[in-house]
């Protein structure tokens, strides 16, 4: 029985190389024991009851922690080191204190990592800015916890506290990530090109995470960005992470660079394996000279001192000039056998670029393993260690005894058991796999919805703390639990007209002090935009409205979307053959976006007659597509009404309409300055130097400034009962003198892809900016607005150089929701930046209330964003 066991825990792990930073986040044992004493080693320990085995997170055996010898120098490189035994993908990495029961004081300001992949050779982990150090705790007890990016691969780890005076440090360390299955332990590539054109800036397609060596402008030995889980974007100049420079999710080749017309990448892996397929992930922007490659051969050596075997596997692609998207290519590599892989990619065009390869593969059998009954449990720990390791082997050896070696009767009747076993199981996987196939299919057709009634919301087994900036955040450790719905208070819509908080009497005094106070809707003043009776939770008489992305959902009033015809359309038909196509600003489901000159689009205003009048105008159009079906041109028909009848200076106009023929267009304002989000992340805050060295810059007024027309522009759509729903810097555009629109663009552009929750890949809703409710109930209100409110205005002081919660994965971020359900006090708050102010965050808490009721109005806060504007002049 024993023995069925061990044989059954050495079947083989599937090899699933595309590994997702986001997910690969599993503690990795230091907490849970699985890492074992013996693999924890230290440079030195202060005393035997402070050894590297008590560096365990959460633990408090021994005397609390690892402390190294003596006072730690800055000079001094003490280090815990922990043996993982095989590959791992580490994204994350927990450390603490020396917590000892509340007797303990010692722990680790700083500290940086090295790490290595065979123990032979080791690597300093550098951020994607080349920094090498990391801010630890600041307490004995809390942990905090920190995204490696990029992530790391590698079997060994050494953890080195950093100090700057010497002092007493001990440490507790957790790392997180997944087994890296790929087995992948270095690649060979020659270095990338830069694409360099006039008045632009210049795309540098280099492997700047590579950690290996560099000779002849070539690299080998490391691994780098084509196997650090990120994919790149349609538009190779774009990027998912912040304050890189364009080009840099990309490795990429000039065709005119290589003689051969192909380039050639060698791969080197951790054993000898079985190779099933190669996924690589390739721009296919071929308006820019980009497409993915023209063919590939592969050849393969079973070790790596012997030769390459003769006979290649090689595949042709089907080029396609109609789909710009970036995409994963499967090569299929027919089960050869090898440990190194060199394979030749073909151009099929001016410039190759790739951003993710990985391997499908099953550990060959090299040698038959007997597996016997282990005599003792440090054997038994062995075992199951190397369980997955040995896989292959001892199916061979089952095989081999079965086919060709003589065995008595009893030991043969126990290995056809197993063998029966171990068929049956499968069998069993294979049906459950088939099965969820099915289900998921089934889920695809239906109406989605992330969390409907009974959602899952997953919740903690142990707490820890992230540290932002100097501000504590409480965060949990997942298992699960049932979330209900809530009581009839957050549903019926006989409680809109909730009684709103009256403003004290002191309100005007403190104002400018810097606490915050809602201003009283019981007196008139200029800066109220609708009348106190306006419900404050606007629900009733909702519709959704689908805009062309396909899934964008607009929540307006049911009223002015009745039988709609092209006659209710109240602005002017532009003439379509005006219009110049200038860029594709995004694209959707049912249509496209696009930047355009309009010629004589002030005379079809009918604007006086000025020498400006003839120049063509900067515009956006939205263009649905032909080929769409009744209810997408149904729903575009009556965006359109409802656009030409929005009319508020922070809103974005519609100007025109191209309804009389395929396909149909809107034409709204598009200014000088494109987006927010843009505008900001390329400025830094005013300064002495920033203004000496002409460094774009915005000072704390014209961030207030901004704020405040946000705030006039969703006063005036809450006063129209309009939900918009994808509030945020992106859907925000800035004109001359820091003015601002609001908009509706950013789901259908592919630059804020990563902002959007994902279903099947396709871009769903904008989770990091939406209010409990909307997330776990579906509820879209006036009050949800407000909540996306705060994160945009935490974005503009950040100066969009941050995505909101940065630190946690799409599924924390929905997790965090059920905190708020719950309300018991641990749910993760964004945490105050070092450019806002006190009375400006304190507004921010106000919109992120749990309870709606407890959210301040559009009028409030652009109310008390006046007189924060007058206190600052």
């Amino acid at each position: 029985m024993i023995l069925c066991m061990l044989l059954l825990a050495a079947l083989p792990e599937p090899s699933s190389a595309e590994v997702n930073p986001a997910i690969c986040r599993y503690p990795l044992g230091m907490h849970e024991g699985t890492i074992r004493d013996e693999d924890i080693t230290a440079s030195s320990q202060w005393y035997d009851s402070t050894g590297p085995q008590y560096a365990r997170l959460q633990r408090e055996e021994g005397d609390g922690a690892w402390c190294p010898a003596g006072l730690l120098q800055p000079e001094d490189v003490q280090f815990l080191q922990i043996d993982l035994h095989k590959l791992f993908f580490i994204t994350l990495i927990g450390t603490q204190g020396r917590h000892a029961r509340a007797t303990g004081k010692e722990f680790a300001r700083a500290y940086r990592i090295d790490y290595s992949r065979n123990g032979e050779r080791w690597i300093s982990w550098k951020d994607r800015q080349g920094r090498q150090v990391i801010q630890g705790n600041i307490d004995t007890y809390d942990v905090v916890l920190k995204d490696l990016r990029p992530p790391i691969i590698a079997r060994y780890i050494r953890v080195i506290p950093v100090t700057e005076l010497p002092m007493t440090v001990c440490m507790r360390v957790e790392l997180y990530g997944c087994i890296w299955f790929d087995g992948l332990a270095s690649y060979s590539i020659p270095e990338g090109g830069t694409i360099a054109a006039p008045g632009s800036p210049i795309i540098y397609l280099n492997d700047s995470t590579y950690d290996g060596f560099q000779e002849r402008r070539h690299l080998y030995g490391g691994l780098g960005q084509l196997t650090d889980g990120v994919l790149g974007l349609d538009d190779f100049t774009q990027s998912h992470q912040y304050r890189v420079w364009p080009g840099y999710d990309y490795v990429g080749w000039k065709n005119e660079s290589f003689s051969t017309g192909s380039v050639d990448m060698e791969f080197q892996f951790d054993r000898q394996r079985n190779f099933t397929s190669m996924k690589v992930h390739c721009n296919n922007m071929f308006s820019k000279g980009v497409k993915i490659f023209q063919k590939v051969e592969c050849l393969f050596k079973p070790r790596l001192i012997a030769e390459w075997e003769a006979e290649p596997v090689g595949v042709s692609t089907i080029l396609d000039d109609k789909n710009p998207s970036a995409r994963f290519v499967t090569i299929p590599l027919n089960q050869r056998v090898g440990k190194a892989v060199l394979c030749r990619f073909y151009f099929a065009d001016t410039w190759m670029m790739i951003s993710e390869i990985s391997f499908q593969s099953d550990m060959e059998n090299v040698n038959p393993i007997v597996v016997t009954l282990a005599t003792s449990t440090a054997e038994l720990l062995d075992a199951e260690t190397n369980a997955t390791e040995a896989a292959w082997e001892t199916t061979s050896f089952i095989t081999s005894t079965w086919i060709g070696e003589k065995a008595d009767d009893s030991s043969t009747s126990i290995l056809v058991g197993c063998l029966v076993a171990i068929i049956l199981l499968l069998l069993i996987i294979i049906i459950i796999i088939l099965w969820k196939q099915y289900v998921q299919k089934r889920l695809e057709k239906a109406p989605r919805r992330i969390l409907e009634e009974d959602a899952m919301v997953r919740l903690s087994f142990y707490s820890y703390t992230i540290v932002s900036n100097q501000n504590q955040i409480h965060q949990s450790n997942p298992t699960y639990e049932r979330v209900f719905p809530l009581d009839l208070e957050y549903h019926q819509p006989a409680t809109l007209l909730q009684k709103l908080p009256e403003l004290s009497q002191s309100a005007e005094d403190s104002a400018c002090s810097g606490d915050y106070a809602e201003p009283d809707l019981t007196k008139s003043t200029p800066h109220q935009g609708f009348q106190n009776n306006v419900p404050h939770y606007a629900e009733t008489d909702i519709v959704s409205l689908q805009g062309v992305t396909g899934n964008n959902m607009y929540a307006v009033p049911a009223l002015t979307v009745d039988s709609l015809t092209k006659k209710d359309i109240s602005v002017g038909e532009f003439p379509r053959q005006q219009l110049r196509l200038k860029e594709k600003l995004g694209e959707g489901q049912f249509g496209e976006v696009h930047l355009c000159e309009a010629d004589g689009l002030l005379e079809f205003l009918g604007l006086s007659s000025t020498e400006l009048t003839n120049q063509p105008v900067l515009v956006a159009v939205k263009m649905l597509r032909s080929n769409v079906n009744k209810t997408a041109r149904n729903d575009f028909l009556k965006e359109i009404k409802i656009m030409s009848r929005l009319k508020d200076p922070n809103i974005i106009r519609l100007l025109g309409v191209c309804v009389r023929d395929d396909p149909l267009c809107m034409i709204t304002e598009y200014m000088e300055n494109g987006d927010l989000n843009q505008f900001l992340s390329q400025r830094e805050i005013c300064s002495k130097f920033a203004i000496s060295n002409n460094i774009p810059c915005v000072s704390y007024s014209n961030l207030l400034f901004m704020a405040t027309q946000i705030a006039s522009g969703m006063k005036y759509l809450a006063s129209l009962n309009f939900v918009h729903r994808d509030l945020a810097t992106r859907n925000c555009l800035v004109g001359n003198s820091y003015t601002i629109k609001i908009a509706d663009f950013g789901m259908s552009r592919n630059l804020y892809s990563g902002d959007y929750y994902r279903i099947q890949g396709r871009a769903v809703l904008p989770i990091r900016w939406m209010a409990w409710e909307s997330i776990l109930l579906g509820k879209f209100t006036t009050a949800s607005d407000v909540w996306a409110f705060g994160v945009t205005l935490w974005e503009m002081f950040t100066l969009c150089k941050e995505q909101p919660y940065s630190l946690l994965s799409d599924e924390q971020v929905i997790e965090n929701t059920g905190e708020f359900f719950r309300s018991q006090g641990r749910q993760i708050y964004l945490s105050q930046t070092p450019l806002c102010p006190n009375s400006v965050f304190d507004l921010m808490l106000k919109c992120w209330s749990r309870d709606i009721k407890d959210r301040p109005t559009f009028d409030m806060i652009h109310h008390f964003l006046v007189e924060q504007m007058d206190c600052n002049i």
